[in-house]
């Protein structure tokens, strides 16, 4: 868990100058500024461990170019139900004796329903009750479904601004960013504990990329989770034959993310079946320090978890805990 430090070490006043300078130093400086900054705030060698649980798949009025589960953007994957309470239960069950402390459950939708509001509460609070981290990502959210989701006792509220502002509206069109940051403000003023990232590989430039992580470390509170998601290109969107991240680009951003928002969780998240064990080692190195494990993260692919054990057993890493009294809002 995050070390306790004086709030005067969170700086929320990074100039675009300053980080982009930071991004730019040469490779092996920015590493060992990263690694230095993680080492004052969290145990290296430990990392959390969470689960993705996709509760209602495709369907989504949204046309994000990225998204198999959109309606809007030829995308092909049928729309489902909302899961039923009981099974989504049970397969939290299942994380959490694989060794997930954390557990999130991701709907494709726009916004919600206030109908389906109840069961949305009813899974909060039975993964909690198994001694959970719970996450939620819904879409946008109005001011009294983010009561109830904090009253059910939600821990976390995912929801990533993607990219930056400039070039937001190449990849969405259905909202807008200034929506999305509306979302984080409703979810903070609430005490939900923000989970907010982005996306690599989806067309944008360097500039892109430092300006996303900028927006999420200049807000009043750092996000305490920050997912870095490599594009998993799926068939028949707009980005299926987008162009790969560049390796060592990608870490480059997560030691960047580390350095701007010191005491967040960076969470490796999409895109990891892309990934080489020394490209994770060196994300991991440069500050990331939260996976998912399982095969599946919503529709795309994930590492098997024996890939998982066999990394973490070459680089001497363990799983982190579930501390006493950290879940709550």
């Amino acid at each position: 868990m995050p070390k306790d430090l004086p709030p005067t070490l969170l700086r929320t006043d990074w100039t675009r100058a300053e980080t982009e300078a930071i991004y730019h130093k040469p490779f092996m400086d920015l590493l060992y500024q990263a690694q230095t900054v993680h080492r004052a705030h969290f145990d290296p060698n430990q990392v959390q461990m969470s689960r993705l649980l996709s509760v209602k798949t495709g369907g989504c009025a949204e046309d994000c170019s990225y998204c198999s589960q959109s309606a809007k953007n030829g995308a092909t994957l049928p729309a489902s139900k909302l899961m039923e309470v009981e099974r989504v239960i049970s397969e939290a069950r299942k994380a959490k004796a694989a060794g997930a402390t954390r557990y999130c459950m991701g709907a494709a939708w726009r916004e919600p329903k206030d109908r389906d509001m109840a069961a949305i509460e009813a899974m909060v609070r039975g993964v909690r009750d198994l001694g959970m981290e719970t996450c939620m990502t819904l879409g946008m959210l109005s001011d009294s479904q983010v009561l109830r989701l904090r009253d059910a006792g939600l821990d976390y509220y995912n929801h990533n601004i993607d990219t930056s502002e400039s070039f937001y509206p190449e990849v969405i069109t259905t909202r807008t960013f200034a929506d999305r940051i509306d979302t984080l403000v409703r979810v903070r003023e609430a005490g939900i504990k923000v989970c907010s990232g982005g996306i690599l590989g989806m067309g944008e430039t360097a500039g892109d990329r430092i300006d996303m992580l900028l927006a999420l470390a200049t807000l009043p509170e750092h996000p305490e989770s920050v997912p870095i998601n490599m594009l998993i290109p799926m068939a028949d969107t707009p980005l299926a034959k987008a162009d790969p991240v560049n390796p060592i680009d990608f870490v480059r951003v997560v030691a960047l993310g580390r350095i701007l928002m010191p005491a967040s969780y960076l969470r490796l998240s999409a895109g990891r079946t892309g990934m080489s064990d020394e490209m994770q080692a060196l994300c991991l190195f440069a500050g990331a320090n939260s996976l998912f494990m399982g095969n599946r993260l919503l529709t795309a692919a994930n590492p098997e978890e024996d890939r998982d054990r066999q990394l973490f057993a070459k680089l001497g890493l363990r799983p982190e805990p579930l501390a006493a009294g950290c879940i709550g809002v």
